[in-house]
């Protein structure tokens, strides 16, 4: 369908765009700061990431799920587990039923100096959602999950693009 590039959801469109990718860069900015402050690389800080998601949802990562979701070898995998368990951010638990799998977790330490940094983001994010309605915030939520959808579905295209063996 045709619409005018100056109708009003076409200016929206364009807007919102722009809001998620300054919102991706400064929240990259941040991220970026707090893995400097504690001797991390981006990789180290990917990982964190995926273990909190793992944790907050009630389904801890493991080793080799970390491994496909930040795209890395196996002994890619266990150099980065063991530099982030030797740093105190993330510890190695087995899982109970299962001896032989191990689950990745925060550490108390890494969990601790998470916390501190990104309270004061915590309380912004906060007061802002607090201007907002149940219901906006639904179509807000549904929103994101679906422009992160969106974006991950891009993301593995990428991916399979340039790893055609894959």
């Amino acid at each position: 369908m045709y619409r005018p590039r100056d109708t009003r959801r076409a200016v929206l469109s364009g807007e919102i765009t722009s809001d998620l990718r300054n919102y991706t860069v400064d929240a990259q900015h941040i991220g970026h700061a707090f893995a400097a402050l504690h001797g991390l690389g981006v990789t180290d800080l990917q990982a964190l990431i995926a273990v909190m998601h793992g944790e907050r949802r009630g389904e801890p990562i493991t080793p080799g799920r970390l491994g496909e979701q930040l795209n890395l070898s196996s002994g890619s995998v266990t150099a980065l587990v063991d530099r982030l368990e030797r740093t105190g951010h993330i510890r190695r638990d087995r899982d109970t039923a299962d001896r032989r799998k191990v689950f990745l977790r925060y550490a108390d330490e890494g969990a601790r100096v998470a916390v501190e940094f990104f309270r004061p983001l915590g309380a912004r994010t906060d007061v802002v959602m607090e201007r907002f309605t149940d219901d906006e915030l639904e179509v807000v939520h549904r929103f994101m999950r679906m422009m992160v959808e969106s974006m991950r579905d891009h993301r593995d295209a990428v991916r399979a693009a340039r790893n055609p063996a894959e």
